[in-house]
């Protein structure tokens, strides 16, 4: 497992359990495994003596059924080790989901 933030051309933050893309000994794309959009969150209704932010998850593609989504690396600006609170954040939501995904009951039952 290897959780890290990539920075997309789109713009966005997306965090995710990432691995190569490898064709012919070069890396063309990623595959990120439970990819979540990362996002600072400022509160509304600030003033001047609490200026905080916090960081707010969000799945990346939800409508997609997939959970490991390829990504070329033409669309992958930089790629960086995330903040010990987002990773953390990020481990426990996946961690999380995988729970639910086990004991929701299947098509045939």
């Amino acid at each position: 497992m290897s959780v890290q933030l990539l920075l997309l051309k789109s713009g966005e933050d997306v965090v995710a359990d990432i691995q190569e893309m490898v064709v012919e000994e070069k890396v063309v794309g990623y595959y990120l495994k439970y990819p979540c959009r990362a996002q600072l969150v400022t509160p509304n209704n600030t003033d001047d003596t609490s200026i905080g932010a916090k960081i707010q998850l969000t799945p990346w593609m939800p409508l997609a059924k997939d959970k490991v989504i390829p990504v070329v690396s033409d669309w992958v600006v930089t790629i960086a080790n995330p903040v010990g609170q987002l990773e953390n954040m990020y481990l426990e939501a996946t961690a999380k989901y995988e729970e639910r995904e086990r004991e929701a009951p299947g098509p045939d039952q």
